[in-house]
């Protein structure tokens, strides 16, 4: 039995933070694999600002060469109406029936679960184990004390909590700034990716 983490995110554009913390999480959860799952353009809550198709070419050149990692575009092309964080890992655990899977997410999604503002937020948390980062300012332990959703599933397998030692903050949202700015992002992500934003002439709007 295998060990697969599920790490879902914009990826607007991948940085080398996302490939750090892929790094880091699958080297201290004993991961098999990584699985980068970008999110869909189609989804009513996220605001993307370039194609799913850069977003996916930037993701493959960016985990080119780690074994480890792999890409997938499950919900890059779904139907915006079937896209829900339950109904995706239960599209995994179908995949590899045989592993285990754990889903990827930083302490504020955990918050965000635990009020119960995702879909199916109860049998999200009853029925699936979740690796989760921590996030400057929020106690982690404390969130799920508090959230009847989250201590009623603690049964010490559910989640694996995850403080990466370093904070290393830099987001997608601030490299797209810097772009259009004029500003120099280069060492804030794998030079291809960077190479190919500059190709194509991305996020200068």
């Amino acid at each position: 039995m295998g060990k697969i983490g599920i790490y879902g995110s914009s990826f607007d554009p991948i940085t080398n933070v996302h490939l750090w913390t892929a790094s880091t999480i699958a080297h201290r959860c004993k991961l098999d694999q990584v699985i980068f799952l970008p999110c869909s353009s189609k989804r009513t809550d996220k605001m993307l600002t370039i194609s799913d198709e850069h977003r996916w070419k930037m993701i493959e050149l960016a985990i080119h060469g780690n074994d480890k990692f792999v890409a997938d575009r499950y919900e890059m092309d779904q139907p915006a109406w079937e896209i829900a964080t339950y109904l995706t890992l239960e599209h995994f655990k179908h995949e590899y029936p045989n592993d285990e899977i754990y889903f990827i997410m930083g302490a504020d999604l955990l918050l965000d679960i635990g009020e119960g503002k995702w879909k199916k937020s109860e049998e999200l948390i009853q029925e699936n184990k979740f690796i989760v980062m921590a996030r400057d300012g929020i106690n982690m332990l404390a969130a799920i004390s508090k959230s009847p959703i989250l201590r009623n599933a603690d049964d010490g397998h559910t989640f694996h909590l995850i403080d990466k030692g370093l904070a290393m903050e830099i987001s997608s949202t601030y490299i797209r700034e810097e772009f259009r700015r004029g500003g120099e992002p280069r060492y804030l992500m794998p030079e291809s990716c960077y190479q190919y934003i500059i190709q194509h002439q991305l996020y200068l709007a």
